[in-house]
């Protein structure tokens, strides 16, 4: 694919984030509709392009943003393979949800995920100054809670049998990490990610 980049918001060893693309909404839809990538995220409605032009729409004036939404542009193979989110914000009590989808099978387990959710915590909590975020995984989808604890976030509650996928219920794990924790244990954090000691 050729280069077709917005300007980097954030860089990072990986991948980077950068604003969502209307160039690329064919591809967003794409990975919402994949039934391999949605397995866990329970998309079950399709998708259209138009549905997906949404998330590049400005908010309307005078209200501040439920969302911030970036692109995950591959840097060795200058593509993009993914998206993230700062979700269902609460400016008043700064507490926002972080979600990531890598659209792009090829690139799980190779610790593109939890890079990703690196940076939109630093993001949430240096640039934003949120208080707290959350997190919602579902318990069978081992390597995204996997990603999410390597990243300090602390599981919170255990929703039993809150999840209907393929004929079988699981629970779903909420997880937690407040900014004073993450400032504390962040040299911590990311030396046991990069030692992959979890």
């Amino acid at each position: 694919m050729s280069d077709q980049r917005i300007s980097v918001f954030i860089t990072g060893n990986l991948v980077d984030l950068i604003p969502l693309n209307s160039e690329h909404i064919n591809l967003y839809a794409k990975w919402e509709n994949d039934p391999y990538v949605r397995l866990y995220s329970r998309n079950i409605i399709p998708k259209t392009p138009e549905d997906m032009t949404r998330f590049l729409e400005p908010s309307e004036k005078g209200t501040m943003k439920e969302e911030i939404s970036f692109e995950v542009w591959h840097q060795k193979d200058n593509k993009p393979i993914g998206y993230g989110e700062v979700a269902d914000i609460d400016w008043y009590s700064q507490i926002g949800w972080l979600g990531l989808v890598i659209g792009e099978p090829e690139y799980w387990g190779q610790k593109i995920g939890e890079e990703v959710i690196a940076l939109m915590i630093e993001y949430a909590f240096s640039e934003l100054n949120f208080f707290k975020l959350h997190a919602g995984v579902i318990s069978a989808n081992i390597g995204s809670w996997k990603c999410i604890e390597k990243n300090g976030f602390i599981r919170e509650a255990i929703l039993r049998n809150e999840t209907y996928v393929h004929g079988k219920y699981y629970d779903y794990f909420i997880y937690s990490l407040f900014k004073d924790n993450w400032v504390e244990n962040k040299k911590q954090i990311t030396q046991k990610r990069k030692n992959n000691k979890f």
